[in-house]
């Protein structure tokens, strides 16, 4: 059962092109501007952690979320900060080291890493990655990332990458680099996580979280198993907060749909419709949209359900405005946080 004082808090975004006030999309440039403004809003109204995914695509304006969260560090003073995800499997273990290392020294030791392997190829192509190779890469790539977290000479060898002879890497951190392994739901992944003793973000975006308990029991038992400590188990998952629940379905569905269309189009996804949302910002979705009340229920009957140490709102979906996230933020931060915690003490 998660203890109300450990369930930390925070918010997720891909830093999505939003559309401003005359109704047209804003450039990558200021959608990144925005983000951290929208970090430092998050840092204000006391929120834990702010997570910035990694993209390569026109949808979306982070494609180096370091940079956009060494930004957000220096006009920050407590949240923690880092990826939402990085994609592990085209980048360099020893560069992404070396990137969070120095986010940690800028933040004070307030960076974190959630490593996967994302749910979109384009990075494979533009850094001269075959999908073919994408289970190995991500696997071996993980193997090398720990044994960097050690912060010792690294020996190392594998297919996808010269070796490593005694290599040392720097900067070195005050107090070491907190990691966490992103996952979809793959029961593999789930026992990859345990094994390299990393913490469980599950990324819950359809059905009821509920289902996902089979997961993390299985991460449980991993760690027993392993002869591990318990390891922090989160949860992220879309949303967002307007002062009633129906202002709040109204401000989020077109933003949904668009980026629903968008991607699904090149999926085979069928078109999104206000039916689908409804359903998904429902007691059985996993949509946490309404008022602050409405979804400080609804994260602390997950919360309660998975056990969780951490919850991400991903506040961020298509186009909506900047202006509305920044208020969802302000809400989330000063009413539903609060009632989680009630709530989850009055259990």
């Amino acid at each position: 059962m998660t203890d109300p004082g450990t369930l930390q808090l925070g918010l997720d975004t891909f830093g999505d092109i939003t559309h401003g006030v005359d109704g047209e999309p804003l450039t990558h440039a200021q959608t990144i501007r925005n983000v951290v403004d929208e970090a430092v809003l998050a840092d204000e109204v006391g929120l834990s952690f702010f997570g910035v995914g990694e993209h390569h695509r026109r949808e979306f304006a982070v494609s180096s979320p370091e940079v956009v969260l060494a930004a957000a560090a220096a006009r920050t003073r407590s949240i923690h900060l880092g990826t939402a995800v990085t994609v592990l499997s085209s980048d360099d273990p020893v560069r992404l080291f070396e990137r969070f290392a120095t986010l940690d020294a800028i933040s004070n030791g307030r960076a974190e890493v959630i490593l996967g392997r994302g749910s979109f190829i384009e990075s494979f192509p533009l850094f001269g990655y075959e999908l073919s190779d994408y289970e190995v890469l991500f696997e071996e790539k993980l193997d090398l990332f720990t044994a960097l977290m050690k912060e010792q000479p690294v020996t190392w060898q594998g297919s996808t990458r010269a070796p490593l002879n005694g290599a040392d890497v720097f900067p070195k951190t005050e107090n070491g680099l907190t990691a966490w392994i992103g996952v979809g739901g793959s029961p593999e992944s789930v026992v990859r996580a345990a094994r390299h003793g990393l913490g469980l973000m599950l990324a819950i975006i359809g059905g009821a979280p509920e289902r996902f308990r089979p997961f993390v029991d299985l991460y449980h038992r991993s760690l027993d198993a392993l002869g591990m400590p318990a390891l922090p188990v989160g949860v992220h998952s879309p949303g967002h907060i307007a002062d009633t629940d129906q202002q709040a379905w109204d401000e989020a569905y077109p933003g949904f749909e668009a980026l629903h269309n968008t991607i699904g189009r090149e999926r085979g996804w069928p078109t999104y419709n206000r039916l689908r949302f409804q359903h998904d910002v429902g007691p059985e979705g996993s949509v946490y949209a309404g008022s602050p009340e409405t979804v400080a229920r609804k994260i602390a009957g997950t919360a309660r359900a998975l056990g969780l140490t951490r919850f991400d709102m991903k506040f961020s979906t298509g186009t909506l405005s900047h202006e509305k996230m920044m208020r969802s933020i302000e809400l989330y931060g000063t009413q539903v946080v609060p009632r989680v915690h009630e709530l989850l003490a009055s259990s």
